[in-house]
């Protein structure tokens, strides 16, 4: 018995000191903070690409019984090109995974560089979206951003973001090539030519497109320099002084997805352009198919590029490219 008591005794103090132990716990839970706060989240992944936007959430809330917001503004380091805007709406997300927005405000014109919301609701909490479209001026630049609020009780409160690194690279999507017709294709200019218009600008013209289906040999759709052996130009007749030798790699399974706009979250960046050493590649890419690529560097070596191919037409004899570029 006097065993069993000292068990019972044991198991006695234990729970008790389980139970201080849960209470010292709760007693040490912050009180929830009733002023204004704020927070930000960038949404928007991969390489910072002029003429593409840089896209935030801003969260900004204080307790219902202590007051209402009034404004928010957003202040880029660098002003954003024309279509940079704060949302008027406030989003959250409802039972399907759906982003669902209420107007809350309006919109002040933009000043510089900053963009400004006034409320128009009665709230306490808002998530605004923020959209900066990257301007010419930021390009190899730094910009930052200074997210602000402020409450109808004369609080503010200020969150700083950045900096973003803005890439050097260009980009064109969409360039239809055909073969025998729109099949000239400048790196410079990142345009597609017919052969009357590339004898105008032979020192631009840095690849030829053109479709082949040749009895035992895997050609199809192919991106050849016009300097490259004549067994690569099959039936091409090059307009006068396009002879430009530009070195070309062929690659597979790098679907960049600014260009391709596909699923898979792989980028293309300035460093890429900066390290890859091209220096022993061909002068041609044959056998392309969709969803592949190629790297390319200029004859002169001022520019390289990476050429995706969007979709090929065997019929048509022609393919749909997007290119990112970037000067050396």
């Amino acid at each position: 018995m006097q065993r069993n008591y000292f068990q019972y005794t044991s198991l006695l103090l234990s729970l008790l000191l389980l139970m201080t132990a849960c209470e010292e716990e709760k007693s040490i839970i912050p009180a929830a903070k009733t002023q204004l706060q704020n927070d930000v989240i960038k949404r928007t992944l991969g390489p910072n690409l002029v003429g593409l936007n840089i896209e935030f959430a801003y969260a900004m809330a204080l307790a219902p019984e202590r007051g209402k917001l009034v404004s928010a503004q957003v202040e880029a380091s660098i002003p954003g090109a024309g279509g940079t805007y704060l949302e008027t709406k406030t989003y959250s997300t409802n039972g399907s995974g759906e982003d669902v927005g209420i107007v809350v405000g309006t919109a002040l014109p933009t000043e510089g560089k900053i963009t400004k919301v006034n409320f128009t609701k009665d709230t306490s909490a808002s998530t605004l979206r923020y959209y900066y479209i990257i301007p010419e001026a930021a390009r190899g630049q730094e910009v930052t951003f200074n997210f602000s609020a402020t409450s109808s009780t004369g609080e503010t409160v200020s969150y700083q973001m950045g900096p973003y690194k803005i890439a050097k690279m260009d980009m064109k999507l969409d360039l239809t090539v055909t073969d025998d017709k729109a099949s000239y294709i400048s790196i410079e200019d990142m345009a597609v030519y017919t052969a009357a218009e590339a004898a105008t600008r032979a020192n631009k013209i840095d690849l030829v497109y053109l479709y082949r289906s040749i009895p035992n040999i895997t050609f199809n759709h192919a991106l050849v320099s016009p300097g490259a052996s004549a067994e690569y130009l099959p039936g091409i007749t090059l307009p006068s002084g396009v002879n430009r030798r530009s070195k070309v790699r062929k690659e597979w399974n790098l679907r960049d997805f600014h260009l391709a706009r596909l699923q898979f979250g792989v980028y293309v960046d300035d460093l890429d352009f900066e390290k890859i050493n091209l220096a022993d590649s061909p002068a041609y890419a044959i056998n392309m198919r969709a969803e592949s690529g190629a790297w390319v560097e200029t004859a002169d070596g001022k520019y390289r590029a990476y050429i995706y191919v969007n979709s090929v037409n065997n019929g048509g004899k022609s393919a749909r490219i997007s290119i990112k570029r970037y000067t050396l």
